[in-house]
């Protein structure tokens, strides 16, 4: 018979109840979910109060899109999805582009979405919309649980599912009614944290094959993509590169896998790279838009192919490859460099290869040091970013978008470290900038102290959100925002000829599609709400205030950068998008 004490005590445990929201909030602290981002209102306002009261950060955001932006980050900083939470109908359809976002660069996130309350379905209920069919669309896995006790086993499959195979979005629907709704604390089986992703290698035949197909090279080629910064393949890579002497190229995200500024780093000759090589190796990077699809003009017609890729379903995409490695980035190439230990093999230093690649790197980066070192103001992007990239600590994580300013900052601002670029990424989403530096913020205070995050701005991506700036505020992070400022989206114009055309004219008519606003003063959005704010328009200017920034870590700070309006890239050879006339 059991003691009446412990019979006692068992009846009050049967008796004792517990709502939906802090179920979620308890399956989601179960699953090691760290960060919640959202925006909340009805009805999810207590599912944050109860994440909240069991030690998940919550950082609420201005919006549902900078949102979802910031919970992709932190999955693909961290390898462990952050949530998004929002409200039901607008909420929701507000996050859909941080999670289409997500799929498209295979970043873990979780998107919990409140909807409206089961008895008022199909009669016009409070921001009804049929959201979990919306967002099959968009995710990897999209589920609503059909009672409370089911919203253990719904979390933990969607936090698995973000993160097996290839990572991504995943949707959970919360009916208003389950968030209040009272179940038996008895009745509630939470789900053991699920294990880390299974870790995957290649065949060891298709192994052999490819480091045969390598030593045969005249030309070869590695070209890093972020795959590789997110299975966390840097020192592998590494090794690689050194004892083969192999020349890379990294996609944007793949920058500082191996640093930038190490020897066999053939960024400063892109173009040549890609269009002379007879081999490449393809560390988890697609041939998608960003690589030209892999197709000529930009590679020879004969160029061989050696895929790596953590899905299937990538491989062979666009081209037909010499040779595939179906598995993890990392295990593949510590494969690769078993072979090489076996029978060693170098691509000759002194090769005519070598040569040709380093004599373009340094055509290049003269134009690019001309460039630089202009006097004229207003000044041009060469010129701002050489002085920040003097200034920057090596250890920073630098977050970038906008047309030139994040593709001419790709070539100049340098990365050191793995996974500490953020940009625009495989859909090219502007829009993603301050979400991204809130999320590397926080990572950073929590996982690398000291480091700093420095956000890279053209005006017009800034404006996608600007009022972002509050919520860095107000949770103080230590952020600095560059607005590298045009008047426009490619290019604008004067504040001379901005009053010529609207003299006799009205604006909607007369104003180019292109332009904004000449000189408009964005440092002052950050000082409204406590930041500290800079505008400048001379080299001086632009070191003195960059200085004080990075020295000031008590507040976060913007400069608002004044460049030439009409300045652009130096002549390319090859356009990542050549179709546009502007």
């Amino acid at each position: 018979k059991m003691p009446e004490s412990n019979s006692a005590e068992g009846s009050d445990r049967s008796e004792e109840q517990v709502s939906g929201a802090k179920v979620i909030a308890q399956a989601l602290k179960t699953q090691d979910v760290e960060y919640m981002f959202g925006v909340v209102g009805i009805p999810v306002t207590e599912i944050a109060l109860a994440a909240q009261e069991l030690g998940i950060k919550y950082i609420g955001m201005r919006n549902e899109q900078a949102a979802c932006y910031a919970a992709s980050a932190v999955g693909y900083l961290t390898g462990r999805p952050g949530v998004c939470l929002v409200v039901s109908g607008p909420g929701l359809i507000h996050a859909l582009g941080g999670m289409a976002n997500a799929n498209m660069n295979c970043w873990p996130l979780i998107v919990i979405g409140g909807s409206s309350e089961r008895n008022q379905e199909a009669m016009g209920a409070f921001q009804e919309f049929p959201q979990v069919e919306a967002c099959r669309l968009y995710t990897k896995f999209s589920a609503r649980p059909s009672t409370i006790e089911l919203i253990p086993f719904i979390i933990e499959k969607a936090v698995r599912s973000s993160i097996y195979g290839r990572p991504g979005a995943c949707y959970i629907d919360i009916p208003a009614d389950f968030v209040t709704l009272q179940a038996n604390v008895t009745s509630i089986k939470y789900k053991e944290c699920c294990m880390p992703p299974p870790v995957s290698m290649a065949e060891t035949s298709a192994v052999c094959a490819a480091a045969s197909v390598l030593r045969d090279a005249k030309q070869p080629l590695l070209i890093i993509g972020k795959g590789a910064a997110y299975s966390h393949a840097e020192d592998s890579i590494r090794k690689l590169v050194e004892q083969c002497s192999l020349p890379f190229l990294p996609t944007p995200m793949g920058k500082g896998v191996v640093p930038d500024n190490h020897p066999n780093c053939v960024g400063a000759a892109r173009s040549r790279a890609l269009q002379s090589a007879d081999v490449i190796v393809l560390f988890g990077a697609r041939l998608n838009w960003i690589l030209h699809f892999g197709l000529p003009p930009r590679y020879q017609a004969d160029v061989k192919f050696i895929q790596i890729d953590i899905c299937a379903e990538e491989l062979g995409n666009n081209v037909r490859p010499s040779v595939i490695l179906l598995g993890d980035i990392d295990a593949v190439s510590k494969q690769l460099l078993e072979q090489f230990d076996k029978t060693p093999w170098q691509c000759p230093p002194d090769s005519q290869w070598w040569k040709t690649l380093r004599e373009k790197m340094k055509s290049n980066e003269a134009i690019s040091k001309e460039l630089a070192s202009q006097k004229s103001l207003p000044m041009n992007y060469y010129t701002v970013f050489y002085h920040v990239q003097e200034q920057l600590p090596r250890d920073s994580f630098i977050v970038s978008e906008g047309a030139n300013t994040m593709d001419i900052g790709r070539t100049m601002l340098q990365n050191c470290l793995p996974r500490h670029r953020l940009d625009a990424g495989s859909f090219g989403t502007m829009g993603v900038g301050l979400g991204f530096a809130i999320a590397a913020a926080l990572v950073a205070k929590d996982r690398s102290p000291g480091q700093r995050v420095i956000c890279v701005e053209g005006d017009s991506a800034f404006g996608f959100s600007g009022m972002e700036v509050e919520t860095i505020c107000r949770y103080n992070l230590p952020i600095i925002l560059l607005v590298v400022n045009n008047n426009g989206i490619y290019q604008g114009f004067d504040a001379d000829t901005w009053e010529k055309m609207l003299h006799f004219q009205e604006a909607a008519t007369t104003v180019p599609p292109m332009c904004l606003l000449p000189n408009s003063h964005y440092e002052q959005v950050m000082t409204a709400f406590g930041g500290k704010g800079y505008f400048v328009r001379t080299p001086e200017e632009l070191q003195h205030s960059l200085r004080q920034a990075l020295q000031d870590t008590s507040k976060p700070c913007l400069l608002n950068i004044m460049i030439e309006p009409q300045s652009t890239r130096k002549a390319q050879d090859f356009h990542w998008l050549t179709r546009s006339n502007m």
